[in-house]
């Protein structure tokens, strides 16, 4: 791992030197493609070097960092175009990428917490840089509240752990579970990151104030960060969980049809796509909370797939608001005729939204449905309003964007840029062509 950890090092002097925009690009494509090789074909920790290793379940959320890393560059070019503190932005998004490689590949349960905090920090200056409106401010600092305040019991029960257990995750065991306030600790961090139903209003305002790089690493990694947690985490919880994750699951559930109903009202683009955000992640956090190892790896797909759907949605909504300033609904309308080649890319990626095959959104919600309705058949009550109400919101959406009548200030056609087209199919591509080794992404090896 350390030789990535390096390459990434080395990449930082690049940053501050004119005119390297693109060759960053390129350079972090290049990674991406040496990283591809290092597939672990074993049940255990590959590429270990120091504290850093490699398995199944973090191999492919550190490709998906530097894939999401790479599209953020190429989504932003405006900033490079503008000159707006393009060398800086630079400076962040590989600083951001090295930590998060840092939190994925830890082995380590306190280095986890330390690069799983610091993360926070690159996202906190691009939302406050970049962001578009006077209102980034407070949304940042909803950001970081909310995420510090749930994180500091963590750092408790990870010295506690310290001084019970092992903290190497291939060495936890769950023999020390005895207090409830130690099970709170462990886990509330990471339900606030993912975020679970109540705990989730940082996310909508950081993800409508945050430019469109802010708001596809919000999606793509850093929700993620808390499903990676509970993977690892589990392991030496089991006995606690087995007696009160149905509250979790309860609240889930009942929080992701909340949240549906809220995301048909919405009026804003990214404020739509935020929402349906939550509402994914609470069926990722209830297949989790069962503990059946369906719910484990289905959980895993479905933030992957999640991570690159939602994070083309956010492009997409970027790509109309450059052309025509604004991301209300009652001015992004009639798009069909705007911008007539985009309308196949927003069917694409909102059918994949609502998972559709042969997307594997799919596979995960498939695996999810199973996992919580061989838990208990009660779920099947909300799981049938999540399931109708996503696909809802998600045809609300595409054809109130789509369709209709044009807004009448806008008397032009819009064409994309070759970079645009590259950027939504190196979002697709990837989501259905996966399929295809469905088996390695739902670790049934």
């Amino acid at each position: 791992m350390l030789k990535y950890l390096f390459f990434m090092m080395f990449m930082i002097p690049l940053c501050f030197k004119k005119k390297n925009w693109w060759f960053l690009q390129s350079l972090m494509f290049f990674l991406s493609f040496l990283y591809f090789f290092m597939f672990p074909h074993f049940f255990c920790w590959v590429g270990i070097s120091y504290l850093f290793g490699c398995d199944y379940i973090s191999y492919g959320l550190i490709l998906l960092s530097i894939w999401i890393c790479v599209l953020m560059i190429t989504a932003s070019e405006s900033i490079y175009r503008n000159n707006y503190f393009d060398i800086f932005f630079l400076f962040m998004v590989v600083i951001l990428l090295l930590l998060l490689i840092c939190t994925f590949s830890s082995m380590n349960l306190f280095t986890f917490y330390l690069f799983f905090e610091s993360s926070l920090i690159p996202t906190l200056f691009l939302i406050l840089g970049w962001g578009y409106q006077p209102e980034r401010l407070q949304a940042g600092i909803y950001l970081l509240f909310y995420t510090l305040l749930a994180s500091l019991p963590l750092l408790v029960g990870v010295m506690y752990m310290y001084n019970e257990n092992n903290l190497m995750f291939s060495l936890m065991s769950g023999g020390n579970t005895v207090s409830i306030f130690f099970y709170l600790s462990m886990i509330i961090a990471f339900l606030v990151k993912m975020p679970m139903f109540m705990v989730h209003l940082w996310l909508p305002k950081a993800h409508v104030e945050a430019p469109v790089s802010g708001s596809m690493i919000l999606a793509g990694i850093l929700l993620k960060l808390g499903g990676y947690g509970l993977l690892r985490i589990y392991n030496v919880l089991l006995l606690m969980g087995t007696k009160f994750n149905y509250v979790w699951i309860s609240i889930s559930l009942v929080g992701g049809t909340m949240v549906s109903l809220i995301c048909m009202r919405q009026t804003d683009l990214k404020s739509l796509i935020a929402y349906s955000s939550v509402a994914h992640m609470g069926i990722v956090i209830g297949g989790l909370m069962t503990l059946m190892y369906w719910g484990f790896c289905s959980s895993y797909t479905l933030m992957i797939a999640h991570g690159l759907c939602s994070s083309g949605l956010f492009c997409l909504a970027n790509i109309t608001y450059e052309r025509l300033g604004s991301r209300s609904l009652l001015i992004n309308k009639g798009l069909m005729n705007f911008m007539p080649s985009m309308a196949m890319w927003w069917f694409l990626l909102s059918s994949c939204n609502m998972a559709a095959p042969p997307s594997i959104n799919l596979l995960g919600e498939i695996g999810l449905l199973n996992s919580l309705i061989g838990w208990s058949l009660m779920t099947m009550l909300m799981l049938v309003f999540l399931s109708f109400f996503s696909a809802a919101y998600t045809l609300y959406m595409f054809s109130y964007s789509q369709h209709g009548q044009i807004y009448s200030g806008l008397y032009s056609c819009s064409l994309g840029y070759t970079r645009e087209y590259l950027l939504l199919f190196l979002h697709w591509f990837p989501l259905n062509l996966l399929i295809l080794k469905g088996e390695n992404l739902l670790i049934w090896l």
